[in-house]
């Protein structure tokens, strides 16, 4: 399923939101205009490796290449689709936060979400790039603030293409599911590469109990 829009409007310009979106697709032009060995050596130097932090306790270049990390993409699809999803539900989760708690929010969900990768690998050698843990922080306090609203979803049976507009709460409930039974086919068939799916599953997790937590005192 492929979210395209939903019916949420904001009642803010979500100008962080469209900034973290600028930075990232910037980044990324910058990747892509290296030479392919440059561009390597480039991800390499800047990506967050978990065996630097949990095996050879380099600490602070480690919690620095956690947050360069998060504006590095591997390829097209990969920045697509992240933005894609930053794009639907970032501006809302920023309008209910503010400007300046939902840039020091998501900055958190990925620091957390490339910690919660590393802890489920620690001895990994292989750099983690992307957005998506910290966009998942984004889903999770979504589905807490706005679990009602209407996502417009790209939904393919079979041959076939349809357009269904989904409550918020199933779409991402899905989704999260998705993440959940892929982390934990990885860890059965110790499968180290790909997606980093206990990334999603921790920037999920932070941003959902955030929001929890901000309800209850609301309803204090």
């Amino acid at each position: 399923m492929i979210p395209l829009k939903d019916d949420n409007p904001s009642s803010s310009r979500p100008i962080i939101n469209y900034l973290l979106i600028a930075v990232n697709i910037i980044v990324f032009m910058h990747e892509i205009s290296l030479p392919y060995k440059e561009r390597s050596v480039f991800l390499l130097n800047h990506a967050f490796i978990p065996s630097m932090m949990f095996v050879y306790h380099d600490f602070f270049h480690s919690i620095v290449r956690m947050f360069e990390s998060m504006f590095l993409h591997g390829g097209f699809l990969h920045i697509g689709g992240n933005m894609l999803f930053l794009w639907i539900f970032g501006d809302n989760v920023e309008d209910r936060l503010g400007h300046v708690n939902y840039l020091f929010f998501y900055l958190a969900g990925g620091f957390l979400s490339f910690l919660a990768q590393g802890v489920v690998n620690p001895t990994s050698e292989i750099p983690m790039i992307g957005a998506s843990g910290a966009i998942s922080a984004v889903i999770g306090a979504y589905a807490v603030f706005f679990p009602s609203a209407r996502i417009l979803t790209l939904v393919p049976i079979f041959i076939f293409i349809t357009f269904i507009r989904i409550p918020a709460w199933l779409f991402i409930g899905f989704w999260f599911l998705m993440q959940y039974f892929n982390g934990m086919i990885s860890i059965a068939a110790n499968y180290t590469g790909g997606v980093a799916w206990f990334a999603h599953i921790g920037g999920f997790v932070f941003g959902f109990v955030v929001a929890k937590i901000i309800l209850a005192r609301e309803f204090r």
